[in-house]
């Protein structure tokens, strides 16, 4: 049975991935993304399957976020499954470039607060309002025969248990959203509707490409990062009914890089 899937921040990187997953699967997927729709749309091209659909929206912004469910689940019918993917950190400007992240000893004041307010109302509130907006949604629409209810996965980090120095809001919103999921998981079971994370390390994208030292392979054992593709298959299989019992789940995706 084809299910509705929205997937946040999917105009590239690991959200691009996890829908060319979902709609590999015959599912049809809406792609959400901020403002990069032209992206958005060449990934929505091509994937394979009919009923696809790209939304954009700034989870930033409380007042757009039910825009984005809404006009959502006018293209799916039903959203079935949430992915909340999209992410970012805010880097610190060094006369006229930037520096990775907002360490503590080197960023201003005015821009420490800028940094959290900005990655926290992302990373943290944007996933939990359209949450909001989406579970009300599963809760309230029928879901077609065969269909589990819901089915909700956050994209966390190991950066959550792991520490991010130099970006520790981004630390702390992926942290908090991991406790949010498993808060989800028990308010939620009742409705049928399941909520996990996954909490990887470094993933080989486009965005990370000049991030990926020698020293950050051999974090692993193994050698190397994440492929985007392999997240993505991790994802779908959370949102699929066969791993419905890991509701509350967080599940370590690192490749042995941090253990606890």
């Amino acid at each position: 049975m084809s299910r509705g899937v929205l997937v946040t921040g999917a105009s590239r990187g690991v959200g691009a991935e996890v829908a060319r997953a979902f709609a590999a699967g015959g599912d049809r997927v809406v792609l959400h993304c901020r403002g990069s729709v032209d992206r958005a749309e060449a990934v929505r091209a091509g994937l394979p399957g009919e009923g696809h659909a790209v939304v954009a929206g700034d989870l930033g912004d409380p007042a757009e976020i039910p825009a984005i469910a809404e006009e959502s689940a006018r293209a799916l019918g039903r959203i079935d499954v949430l992915v909340n993917n999209a992410a970012m950190y805010v880097d610190q400007p060094v006369a006229g470039s930037r520096r990775l992240g907002h360490p503590l000893a080197e960023t201003p004041y005015d821009e420490w607060v800028t940094a959290w307010r900005r990655t926290l109302a992302v990373n943290l509130e944007g996933p939990a309002h359209l949450t909001w907006c989406v579970a009300r949604q599963m809760i309230d629409v029928e879901p077609a025969d065969g269909v589990r209810r819901g089915a909700i996965v956050n994209v966390g980090s190991r950066g959550a248990y792991r520490g991010e120095p130099d970006v520790p809001a981004y630390g702390a919103s992926k942290a908090a959203l991991h406790a949010f999921g498993q808060s989800l998981a028990v308010s939620l079971a009742p409705h049928d509707i399941t909520v996990t994370s996954i909490a990887p390390g470094f993933i080989a994208t486009d965005l990370t490409e000049g991030m990926i030292t020698e020293a950050v392979r051999t974090q692993s054992p193994f050698g190397r990062v994440a492929k985007a593709e392999e997240v993505a298959k991790a994802i779908v299989w959370l949102a699929s009914p066969d791993a419905g019992w890991s509701s509350g789940a967080v599940l370590d995706f690192n490749g042995a890089s941090h253990l606890r």
